[in-house]
């Protein structure tokens, strides 16, 4: 139990490091890891509203389907291991120290921040646990979030809204340029409101 807190702390001290998009740490770090992002297939899904209601729908209708599901999801509610799930159930405290142990040590010498150490945690766990599928939500916009780094089987980019105009754009194009950021040439994408 100790040794969870002083991850959880540890990880959440990267908080300090404040909100950075881009994926130059995240790629790094896959590159360095042998790329525990391209172990599983993904679902990548972004937008503005029913992002976390999608992914969890399709881990669920995959789940129904037998398949071994990895989902990483943002905001939690209660406890940080609720934003890593296999089969519905959060990464343990043990494989959340574990996770930590691996990633940490980069994230720390990197200046990470909370968002992208998290991701990298979760993309881990996956590979190790041998999921068939990994559903991902973006956490914020999409072309340059951490998540991004994934080459998917679907994109899917639910309803558009304004939201982070800061950082995504004064008006509708613009975020939307950014949340289609997940659309790979190749790749089957869906998108959740077509006007």
């Amino acid at each position: 139990m100790s040794e969870y807190r002083t991850a959880l702390s540890a990880l959440h001290a990267l908080e300090t490091f404040g909100m950075r998009l881009g994926l130059e740490n995240v790629t790094d770090y896959c590159a360095a890891a042998g790329h525990p992002e391209r172990a599983w297939p993904a679902l990548h899904v972004a937008g503005t509203n029913g992002k976390g209601t999608t992914a969890a729908c399709l881990a669920a209708l995959a789940r129904h389907h037998g398949f071994r599901v990895g989902l990483y999801t943002s905001p939690h509610l209660v406890d940080f291991r609720e934003r890593i799930r296999i089969d519905g159930l959060p990464i343990s405290e043990r494989d959340f120290v574990a996770m930590w142990d691996r990633v940490g040590p980069f994230a720390e010498r990197r200046s990470m921040t909370f968002f992208e150490a998290g991701t990298l945690m979760a993309m881990e766990w996956f590979a190790e646990r041998q999921v068939d599928v990994a559903v991902l939500e973006v956490g914020l916009g999409g072309r340059l979030d951490a998540t991004n780094v994934v080459l998917p089987a679907l994109a899917i980019v639910t309803n558009i809204a304004l939201d982070h105009e800061r950082h995504l754009g004064a008006d509708l194009a613009a975020i939307a340029r950014e949340k289609a950021g997940i659309f790979k040439p190749g790749v089957p994408a869906l998108v959740g409101e077509a006007e």
